[in-house]
């Protein structure tokens, strides 16, 4: 399911080490066998918006990389070319027009549903942020509710194996509880999340004191 990266030289990833965006990307190049070194960024001093990391991602954001001189951000556009460039892409970006659409489709959940429910929810109790955390923990609720009836059919989000679906939304779900969003309800979300889990070079993100 993956080739070797064609230099000696690691990734560069640019990140937050409790962050569910960054931890998608380092789960991916772990995933694919790729050499790569993390850089971690103090993002409460601003780091994110120095001159140097806008230069590799100019809306400040993290994750990025720079790949051998391929600099990129935002977590999907990444997984999307770790695919093309370093693995096998027909496997993990869909084989056919209608796998590829629903795998597309569980990354826009990836940035939509997720990113507003649980993603919120974490960032207001690990993160302080400012956000509405009731309604992201309904939000994440009702997510829930459509992926635990989705998986209990079948083993993975997307197609008949692991694909950028189940990567793009491993991280924020598994650590949804830290975000006050209990996941007890959901046995067939937390055998999903066992079994990314299980995946061979499967790396974990940094947990921080659950609240559910």
């Amino acid at each position: 399911m993956s080739v070797e990266n064609s230099t000696d030289a690691p990734v560069i990833l640019y990140r937050h080490p409790k962050s569910g965006h960054c931890h998608r990307v380092e789960l991916m190049l772990s995933l694919l066998g790729l050499p790569y070194e993390t850089v971690d960024l103090d993002m409460a001093a601003g780091a994110h918006k120095a001159p140097d990391h806008l230069a590799i991602s100019p809306l400040g954001q993290v994750p990025a990389i720079d790949d051998n001189g391929v600099k990129l951000s935002d977590s999907n556009a990444i997984l999307t070319y770790l695919v093309m460039r370093h693995g096998d892409a027909p496997v993990w970006r869909g084989d056919d027009p209608v796998e590829a659409a629903e795998i597309q489709r569980w990354l826009s959940i990836a940035a939509g549903e997720i990113a507003s429910g649980p993603c919120a929810a974490r960032l207001v109790t690990v993160f302080g942020a400012e956000l509405d955390h009731a309604a992201a923990v309904a939000r994440a609720h009702a997510l829930f509710a459509v992926m635990e009836t989705h998986l209990q059919t079948r083993a993975w989000l997307a197609a008949e194996r692991v694909t950028l679906a189940d990567i793009a939304g491993y991280s924020y779900i598994a650590h949804a509880p830290e975000g006050g969003v209990s996941l007890a309800h959901y046995p067939a979300i937390r055998a999903w999340l066992g079994r990314v889990e299980g995946l061979e070079r499967f790396v974990g993100m940094a947990r921080s004191p659950a609240l559910a």
